[in-house]
């Protein structure tokens, strides 16, 4: 035998569930005409405005003007040279004016050397700007893709809301007509005020992710953006092995480290040709005080291989060889690690599909089938209200981890173009 409920009693609790809304406003429910955020425009902006390539960028060109700087001989040196200048300093009586041009000379190629070495460094620097430009690009992605998950749990939780609206009519129907308890009232009401209470922080997650965005594009933290338009995830058509020898020709930090082996053996030449003597070479005009005037010029080289200064000389060469040495095995370390964060992603991506492809056709469908039928039961009083509340849980959570899911698989996509250096 059902009880029936006092009417100051049901006023009241059907009067606590109307207050709740309100709290919704701190996170409103997608507006539709809202702009839509496209990811390659973001992109783009990124990659033009953003400050850590644009400092890499600066350094990249800064570098470039190194080479012509050393490549280039020594400024060339000019002289006066007075001879026995009288005690009055009357430098018109001096016995002998000396004007002389002198100019060092390199031994051949050690010039160039210098060139390549500087050229060498210059290209890793825009390696490292294309490696920076892919980190930001990938850093766009992940922010965009994690904005889109925070308005999609909002978009969730507000259709859910909708629904437990409904249940809470359906139950306070019951409950007036005296079929069913107000346990069943007030679980509807307690189930919602869960889902409004949760919305202040998906609005916040939201808040962040939109800041992360603009804060990557170099905006305004608090600039407005639009709804970040929903991706359509591709299976990955190419094998390990193609990804993998993709990467090792392709990217941006496996390229540099190819420079910097090849840098230092160009170093270690370098090195080995300063054994070898620099020239020295003046031309010399004399004007002389009390006899004909004439023409002089000395020649003078460095003793590299002295035997108290070859040493430091031998020391170049062996710091020069240690450095491509070490060179090599940064180049090694990196080449093993590509192949292993490639096997890693790739993984993930097909394991996040798996996942996917599953929700999409079995576990989505079966919890909406059975907040279907338990919906249809206990309109009909063939179902617990807790049954339907379990179903509308079961619901929720599988859409968020569905969503969640299909987020995920798109940042690990995004860092597998990282690694590889290109996108698919």
């Amino acid at each position: 035998m059902h009880h029936t409920i006092p009417a100051n009693l049901l006023l009241l609790t059907f009067g606590m569930f109307w207050l709740i809304p309100p709290i919704a406003l701190l996170a409103e429910p997608p507006n539709e005409r809202a702009k839509i955020l496209e990811l390659g425009p973001l992109v783009q902006e990124a990659i033009q405005n953003n400050p850590e390539i644009a400092a890499t960028r600066e350094q990249a060109q800064a570098m470039k003007e190194r080479a012509p700087q050393v490549g280039t001989l020594a400024d060339p040196e000019l002289k006066v040279q007075l001879w026995n200048t009288p005690d009055s300093l009357n430098v018109t009586k001096t016995q002998t004016v000396i004007y002389g041009v002198a100019q060092q000379f390199p031994f051949p190629g050690l010039l160039s050397k210098k060139a390549e070495v500087a050229t060498r460094e210059a290209e890793q620097a825009g390696q490292r700007l294309a490696a920076k430009e892919r980190e930001i690009t990938a850093a766009v992605k992940v922010a965009f893709f994690e904005l889109l998950y925070a308005h999609k749990a909002i978009e969730v939780h507000h259709e859910q809301i909708t629904l437990l609206r409904q249940f809470f009519e359906i139950a306070n129907a019951k409950y007036r007509v005296g079929t069913r308890t107000q346990v069943d009232v007030l679980r509807a009401q307690v189930e919602l005020s869960k889902l409004l209470q949760h919305l202040p922080i998906l609005n916040q997650r939201q808040q962040t992710a939109q800041a992360h965005v603009n804060t990557i594009l170099d905006r305004d933290p608090h600039a407005p953006l639009g709804l970040p338009r929903a991706p359509h995830p591709q299976p990955l058509t190419q094998s390990l092995e193609e990804l993998q020898d993709h990467a090792l020709r392709l990217r941006p930090e496996l390229q540099e480290a190819d420079l910097a082996v090849a840098r230092f053996q160009s170093a270690t030449q370098l090195a080995q040709l300063q054994y070898y003597p620099h020239l020295r070479m003046e031309l010399q005009r004399w004007q002389n005080y009390n006899t004909d005037d004439g023409f002089g010029g000395n020649v003078m080289v460095n003793i590299p291989f002295a035997f108290w200064t070859k040493p430091k000389y031998d020391a170049g060469v062996r710091e020069a060889a240690a450095q491509v040495r070490s060179a090599q095995a940064k180049q090694q370390t990196l080449v093993t690690l590509t192949r292993f964060q490639i096997k890693d992603l790739v993984v993930q991506i097909q394991a996040t599909q798996e996942v996917l492809e599953l929700y999409r056709t079995t576990v989505l469908p079966q919890a909406q089938q059975v907040l279907q039928a338990a919906h249809a039961g206990y309109r009909t009083d063939r179902t617990d209200f807790l049954d339907l509340i379990d179903a509308e849980r079961a619901l929720i959570t599988f859409r968020l981890e569905y969503i969640r899911a299909l987020v995920n698989r798109e940042q690990q996509v995004a860092q597998l173009e990282r690694t590889i250096g290109t996108e698919f």
